[in-house]
């Protein structure tokens, strides 16, 4: 690996990192020896790199520093371009309009070369079928989980039993043909999956959830983790 690509991918590497990371880790993940991690470290630091620690202590990207202007594989920006393109056939509105922006904004600043690889990637995503219609914005549930707010949703259960839940909701599942809100549900006190297109209607709340959504999530991980099969999964 070229000297200047191996710096990058060290501050690419730290920034995957928000807490002090030991040198021998790095080094190990870069491929490189200690002692050339240590040189490599040296001259980002003096080239004005946000990079904190020390040598036995660990080294952590000081928060807010700018990467240089972004550099990627042929592979990268093949599974760039992948999966925008993805989001933008099978996402909602929202999300599919942000994909197509998203990938303007990517090409406006690659260098030519790539750039030009952007462009003639034939990469494409299949025919599939669409998603259930459902009568809710998915963009609202999104920022419910970005603002760690409460929802409150009118649910028909597979059977069409209707219900009105207060949740905390901390992910979206996009499959094929349907979308998964993930969510605490305050009626059953237990994690809960919810498919959009059942969600007849619902509302923010100003409550704010008592747990992250991280920790939800950990949580969800774990359980799906040690289930032997997906006989809960579909509870509501």
């Amino acid at each position: 690996m070229a000297r200047a690509a191996r710096l990058l991918a060290l501050l690419q590497e730290l920034r995957r990192h928000r807490r002090p990371v030991a040198g021998q880790a790095l080094a190990d993940a870069l491929g490189v020896s200690l002692r050339t991690l240590y040189r490599d470290i040296a001259t980002l630091q003096q080239q004005g790199a946000g990079i904190r620690g020390e040598a036995g202590v660990g080294y952590v990207l000081a928060p807010g520093y700018l990467l240089p202007p972004l550099m990627f594989t042929a592979e990268e920006v093949e599974a760039l371009v992948l999966g925008m393109r993805w989001v933008a056939a099978r996402g909602d509105d929202t999300l599919a309009a942000a994909a197509r922006e998203s990938m303007a904004r990517i090409a406006a600043v690659l260098p030519d070369g790539l750039r030009r690889e952007l462009e003639a990637t034939t990469l494409l995503i299949g025919p599939g079928g669409a998603a259930e219609p459902g009568g809710v914005d998915l963009a609202q549930v999104r920022g419910a989980i970005r603002d760690g707010r409460k929802l409150a949703i009118d649910y028909r259960d597979a059977a069409g039993a209707a219900s009105r839940r207060v949740v905390w909701p901390f992910g979206i599942g996009y499959f094929e043909r349907v979308r998964i809100v993930l969510a605490w549900c305050e009626l059953r006190q237990d994690l809960r999956h919810f498919r959009a297109d059942r969600i007849a209607a619902l509302q923010v709340l100003p409550e704010r959830m008592p747990r992250h959504r991280l920790a939800l999530l950990r949580e969800w991980r774990a359980r799906q983790r040690t289930l032997l099969t997906g006989s809960d999964s579909g509870r509501s």
